[in-house]
C-alpha cells in the first residue's frame, strides 16, 4: 500500500487520520476531483500516497484477520475430515491443505506492520495464490464428489478476498483472474465434466465475480471520495479557524500600534476584578503624548501614526513582557498595569518609559515642551489592604494624576495620593515629577 517511509504505526492510529494541511496545488486537485463525476476520480500523486497512507492500518487489520481466519477454518476443516471421512480420503487431503496455514499466517505477519509496498504487494498476491491453489487442490487430490466442490469453494474463498480487501483494482482484478484461471484449468481436467460444462461453468462464474470486481471499484472510489470531502473539510475548518484567530486578533488588538486596545484590556481587567485575581498589588499608569493634535496638524496624519507606532514600542520594551499589560486607551493616550509592585517600582517603571521617549527624540516642532515628543505620566496605586478600591476608581485616579501631571507643565509622571495617605514631601514631589 505504501513505502516504510510513508506511514508508520504512529503516523496511522487508527487508520483514520486526519489529512494533513493540503498544499495549494493539491487543494485545487480536490476541488477538481469533486467538481466531476464520482465515477472518474482517480487519485495520484502525493494525494494518492495520503490517501494510502491514511487507510492502511485499516486494511492491514481487514488483511491480517482474513488470513488468521481462513488458516483457522483450514486446520479445522482438516481435522473435521480426519474424523468423518474415509481415511484414505482425509490422508489424501492433508498435502494439500497444509499448503494454506503457512501463507495465510506469513502473509498476516508481513501485513502486521508498515512495510516495502513491493513486499506488500508480493506477498499479498503470493499468499492469496498458496491460498486458492491450496483449496483446488484438496479437492484434485480427494477426486470423486470433492474436485468439482472445493473448486466451488476456491471461487468462493476468491470472492470474498475480492470483497473485502480495500486494495487497488489491479490487486483485485489479478486475485479474480487467478482465480478463474486456476478453475478453468482444473476443471478443464476433471474427468466427469466434458469441455461444454467446463466452459459454461467458467463463464457462469465469470459473470459472477466480474459484478463483484466491479462493486469492489465502487467501493474504493467511494472511500476516495470520502478522503477528498474529509480533506476539504479540513481545509475549510483550518481557514475558519484561522478567520477566526484573525478576527480574535483584531477584536483584542489596536491595527495600527499592535498592542492591545481598550476594549480588550478593559474586559481583561474586569474579569481580573471580578474573579478576585486583583486582590493584591497593582499599580496603574495612564500615558498621554503631550500636544499630540499639534504633532498632527504640523507634520501630518501620517508622522502622528508613526509617532504612536514607536511610542508604543518604547512602552513595552520598557515593561515585563510576561507580566505587565499594555493598551491603547485612546487616541494618543496608553495604559499600562503593573502587578505586584510599589510605589517606588511604579514610579521607576513610569520615569524610565518618559525618559525613553523623550530620548527617541521624535520630531514635535510645535509642542510647547520641547522640540521632540514628551510623554505625561499619572500613577495610581492600590495596595493589598484597598480592598474597596474598584477598577474604576483606579482608572480615575489614574486619570487625576495624568491631569495634575499636564497641569505642572507636562513631560513628568505624577502620582495619585489618596486622602488617607500619606502625603509626600516636596523633595518627593519633584523626583516623582522628574
Amino acid at each position: 500500500m505504501t513505502d516504510g517511509k510513508s506511514a508508520s504505526p504512529e503516523n496511522s492510529s487508527a487508520g483514520l487520520l486526519p489529512p494533513r494541511p493540503l498544499t495549494g496545488a493539491m487543494a485545487g486537485e480536490v476541488e477538481r476531483l469533486l467538481s466531476g463525476r464520482t465515477r472518474d476520480i482517480r487519485l495520484t500523486g502525493e494525494l494518492h500516497r495520503r490517501f494510502e497512507e491514511r487507510s492502511w492500518r485499516q486494511t492491514a487489520k481487514i488483511i491480517r484477520s482474513w488470513m488468521i481466519w481462513v488458516a483457522f477454518v483450514d486446520v479445522l476443516t482438516l481435522a473435521l475430515n480426519a474424523l468423518l471421512l474415509p481415511r484414505q480420503v482425509a490422508l489424501a487431503m492433508v498435502a494439500p491443505a497444509c499448503l494454506l496455514p503457512p501463507a495465510a499466517i506469513l502473509t498476516a505477519i508481513i501485513w502486521s506492520k508498515p512495510r516495502a509496498a513491493t513486499l506488500q504487494h508480493v506477498s499479498l498476491l503470493a499468499g492469496m495464490c498458496l491460498i486458492l491453489l491450496s483449496v483446488a487442490l484438496v479437492g484434485v487430490f480427494a477426486g470423486g464428489e470433492f474436485y468439482e466442490r472445493h473448486l466451488s469453494i476456491m471461487l468462493f474463498v476468491a470472492t470474498s478476498a475480492i470483497t473485502i480487501f480495500s486494495v487497488p483494482l489491479a490487486w483485485t482484478v489479478a486475485i479474480a483472474c487467478y482465480a478463474l484461471c486456476l478453475y478453468f484449468v482444473l476443471q478443464w481436467h476433471n474427468p466427469i465434466l466434458d469441455a461444454g460444462s467446463v466452459v459454461a461453468a467458467t463463464l457462469f462464474f465469470s459473470c459472477g465475480i466480474i459484478a463483484i470486481v466491479v462493486a469492489r471499484r465502487t467501493m474504493n472510489i467511494l472511500a476516495q471520495k470520502t478522503f477528498l470531502l474529509d480533506c476539504r473539510d479540513q481545509r475549510r475548518v483550518a481557514e475558519l479557524a484561522d478567520a477566526n484567530a484573525r478576527l480574535e486578533r483584531l477584536a483584542r488588538t489596536d491595527p495600527l500600534t499592535g498592542i492591545a486596545n481598550r476594549r480588550w484590556m478593559m474586559e481583561t481587567l474586569e474579569g481580573l476584578w471580578r474573579n478576585g485575581r486583583e486582590s493584591g498589588v497593582v499599580a496603574m499608569l495612564m500615558c498621554d503624548i503631550d500636544h499630540f493634535k499639534a504633532l498632527n496638524d504640523k507634520l501630518g496624519h501620517g508622522e502622528g501614526d508613526r509617532c504612536l507606532v514607536k511610542v508604543a514600542g518604547i512602552i513595552q520594551s520598557c515593561v515585563r513582557a510576561d507580566r505587565d499589560l499594555v493598551s491603547r486607551h485612546g487616541g494618543e493616550e496608553f495604559l499600562i498595569v503593573l502587578p505586584d509592585v510599589d510605589e517606588d517600582d511604579a514610579i521607576a517603571v513610569a520615569k524610565r518609559i518618559r525618559e525613553s521617549v523623550e530620548a527617541a527624540a521624535l520630531p514635535n516642532p510645535s509642542s510647547g515642551v520641547g522640540p521632540s515628543v514628551t510623554l505625561s505620566v499619572g500613577v495610581a496605586l492600590k495596595s493589598a489592604l484597598d480592598t474597596d478600591i474598584s477598577l474604576a476608581n483606579l482608572q480615575h485616579e489614574a486619570d487625576m494624576a495624568l491631569y495634575r501631571a499636564k497641569e505642572a507643565g507636562r513631560n513628568q509622571v505624577c502620582v495619585f495620593h489618596r486622602p488617607n495617605q500619606a502625603a509626600p514631601s516636596a523633595a518627593e514631589q519633584i523626583a516623582a515629577r522628574r
